[in-house]
């Protein structure tokens, strides 16, 4: 009698180690393992799927991967990770990455510095009036430059161009000054010479000082 009590005892604590025995409606099997309700898993085929163990059975669904920074310039994916992840984050600027405290220049005018919070930032050039009236542009350089030193238009028509910090005859009776690019204000919406004409003054014909 007495040792028909102990067996009973034994099989409803699961045997000899006193382990209460688990029905099968409260595990859940994967990856070779048994996992009890309640319990978290990935599935080893799938790192991406999350399964919790219930009485009903295994209710799994797909991980959602956060979205990487659009900066990120370095990304790497491990073996048994579900989501990929961003190693380095840098700065992007016009469809170009950029390293993280990296200086660029994307134009002539343009000087840029990758900062910290992931944001290019950039100063732009402001270049002053070229002091004369034919500049041009040298490739690399950002601002015009006056290769024939300063000049002006003699007059209205913009059909003849005087050096600049000079006297200038345009004919006998008419002179004209050119600004010499050191002249504060002048430049400023002035592209024509100043000029003097002597009155009572007839030009001789065939003189022209050009």
């Amino acid at each position: 009698m007495r040792e028909s009590w102990l067996l009973a005892l034994c099989l409803l604590l699961g045997g000899p180690g006193g382990r209460a025995l688990t029905s099968q409606a409260g595990t859940c099997e994967a990856n070779g393992s048994m996992y009890y309700e309640g319990e978290w898993y990935f599935l080893d085929s799938d790192p991406c799927t999350q399964c919790k163990c219930t009485a009903e059975g295994a209710a799994c669904g797909q991980t959602e991967c956060s979205a990487l920074p659009p900066a990120c310039i370095h990304v790497s994916h491990y073996p048994g990770d579900c989501c990929p992840r961003c190693e380095k984050i840098g700065c992007e600027h016009r469809g170009e990455v950029y390293e993280l405290g990296q200086h660029f220049q994307p134009s002539e005018c343009e000087q840029c510095t990758c900062e910290l919070d992931g944001i290019a930032r950039c100063l732009v050039a402001d270049c002053a009036p070229p002091p004369c009236v034919n500049a041009k542009y040298k490739t690399g350089e950002c601002c015009p430059k006056c290769t024939q030193g300063p000049n002006c238009y003699s007059d209205a028509s913009q059909s003849r161009i005087i050096p600049g910090g000079e006297y200038v005859w345009l004919d006998s009776c008419t002179k004209c000054r050119c600004h010499d690019g050191q002249d504060v204000g002048y430049w400023e919406g002035n592209r024509v010479a100043k000029c003097e004409t002597f009155q009572n003054c007839t030009p001789e014909e065939g003189v022209n000082n050009s």
